[in-house]
């Protein structure tokens, strides 16, 4: 049995683990198809979460960060991707473009 949440958890309702177990397909389709969230308990214990997926948030200031925090490279790493480049197979001719 589904029951409202309380204002912490507000726009989920509340459910055990048992429930959720027994109804689980039911849950993702009202998560998937309906929007809807639930927050699963144990012992009356809110343990988790069921709610749509969002979409991640990476932002370019994110990627500096992340681009700044790795190792330096290395010239051996750098002499062979320049290898590599130089090393790479041509294309073949395009029908298209005769």
């Amino acid at each position: 049995m589904v029951r409202e949440a309380p204002a912490e958890y507000r726009g989920s309702r509340r459910l055990s683990a048992t429930e959720a177990a027994r109804g689980f397909s039911e849950l993702l389709n009202r998560v998937r198809y309906r929007g809807e969230t639930f927050v699963i308990e144990r012992g009356g214990v809110a343990i988790g979460e069921l709610r749509p997926a969002s979409p991640v948030r990476f932002t370019g200031p994110d990627l500096l960060t992340l681009l700044r925090s790795l190792p330096p490279v290395d010239a051996g790493f750098l002499d062979d991707v320049e290898d590599g480049i130089r090393n790479q197979p041509g294309l073949p001719e395009s029908p298209w473009e005769r």
